[in-house]
């Protein structure tokens, strides 16, 4: 069993520890010369032993990664996929090395977005200054000027950004299970605008200013030994703060602040912004929205906010494992009315995709997306879901509703 050079420095201090709780010498000698111990060990070698640098590539390549032809993140040199040991007994190292990957994936997705399906990167607020905190939606060329078709996606929360479903899927999978690609490319296809939403970008991180503590000493009336008295009490009271909090975290990272986008400051705020200002403007008869997980709330929350506005101009709605509720989000009978006719929920389930679903809420048809796993619930419901939209689309033209759950309408999976 290997011994870290931290556990050897600081067994002298658990030794001392143990035995001022046994008993011994007198509690003030004890006192100082377990501080004489601490103040002698070298802080910086003891921790730089403990954890390597966090320091990681920024890039793919750098990792050593790189997508495949089928879309699959191998190892460049072992072909292997994504580790995430890469060090044994070091958890905290290796989140932070698949943190640091996963900004890279969410960059490397931007760029598919803009560059495989000609979407355009589009700044929010509209009408943000040169200053202040931007985030940004994807939209296909048309739309806002295609007559016809619309379809909005919408991701749910966590650490997922716009053209994603889940991290987790584009890192041990593949981009077609963890990307909205296949929904944007097949919605082009088929003659749809696409807008893509970032419900996640909420705001921007900047470095917290360092505050300038003042000592007691510059603005007291106390007398000045009582003052230098404090101002040691304070010194030493810092310096063993310092001391814990080095090796609690020695990779000290520096002290961020969130500046909140404004109008985006939240999934909902953002869905409601993007409605007013983009979807509401575009020129489509028929808007269609795919929503995953919180993507279903804060859509749920649009239809609160905006009642007549979603009514008049959406035709249908995909959610996958939705995590709405229509009562405690307090969504009225009208709405509940017109969600059980326009809208379908493929929850995760272990029956065969489009199998009806029992609800216990008076919403929505709740079908099976043939997947009892949440993050897959996108992909494995995707063909259904474009002949959810192709049905429904039908109907309107022909002032009827589409049947959500007949079973003679399922799409075998094998048609994917």
């Amino acid at each position: 069993m290997s011994i870290s050079l931290s556990s050897l420095i600081l067994l002298p201090v658990w030794i001392s520890m143990a035995q001022i709780q046994q008993g011994g010498p007198d509690e003030n000698e004890k006192t100082t010369a377990l501080k004489d111990l601490l103040s002698r060990i070298d802080l910086d070698e003891l921790m730089k032993k403990d954890e390597p640098p966090l320091d990681f590539p920024d890039t793919l390549e750098g990792f050593e990664y790189a997508f495949n032809e089928k879309g699959q993140l191998r190892h460049i040199k072992t072909g292997e996929p994504f580790v995430f040991n890469y060090r044994e007994d070091l958890h905290r190292w290796n989140q932070k090395r698949y943190e640091a990957l996963g900004e890279i994936i969410t960059k490397y997705v931007y760029e598919l977005l803009e560059k495989d399906c000609n979407l355009k990167k589009i700044s929010i607020p509209v009408d943000a200054t040169e200053s202040e905190p931007k985030s940004f939606i994807f939209m296909s060329d048309d739309a806002l000027t295609n007559p016809q078709k619309l379809m909005v996606l919408i991701h749910g929360s966590g650490v997922v950004r716009a053209g994603q479903w889940a991290r987790r899927l584009i890192i041990n999978e593949d981009l077609d299970s963890g990307t909205q690609i296949p929904f944007i490319k097949r919605a082009v296809d088929e003659g749809y605008g696409v807008i893509v939403l970032n419900p996640n970008e909420n705001y921007i991180e900047v470095e917290k200013p360092k505050m300038h503590v003042q000592s007691s000493s510059d603005s007291s009336d106390e007398p000045a030994e009582k003052r230098e008295r404090k101002d040691k009490v304070c010194k030493e009271t810092k310096k063993r703060r310092d001391f814990y909090e080095k090796y609690r975290n020695p990779q000290r990272e520096k002290e961020m602040m969130q500046l909140y986008i404004r109008e985006n400051g939240s999934p909902e705020e953002h869905a409601i912004y993007v409605w007013d200002h983009f979807i509401a403007q575009s020129a489509a008869e028929n808007v269609f929205f795919v929503a995953h997980s919180y993507g279903g709330l804060a859509f749920v929350e649009l239809m609160i906010q905006r009642e007549a506005d979603v009514k008049s101009k959406v035709t249908a709605v995909a959610l996958t494992d939705s995590v709405h509720n229509v009562w405690h989000q307090e969504a009225g009978k009208t709405i509940r009315e017109w969600m059980r006719e326009n809208c379908c929920n493929w929850v995760s389930s272990s029956e065969p995709l489009d199998t009806s679903v029992e609800s216990m809420l008076p919403d929505c048809p709740r079908v099976s997306a043939g997947t009892d796993r949440h993050e897959l619930t996108s992909w494995k419901s995707f063909p259904s879901i474009f002949k959810f939209f192709t049905e429904a689309s039908e109907a309107k033209t022909s002032s009827l509703k589409p049947t959500l759950t007949r079973r003679s309408h399922r799409i075998k999976h094998e048609e994917l």
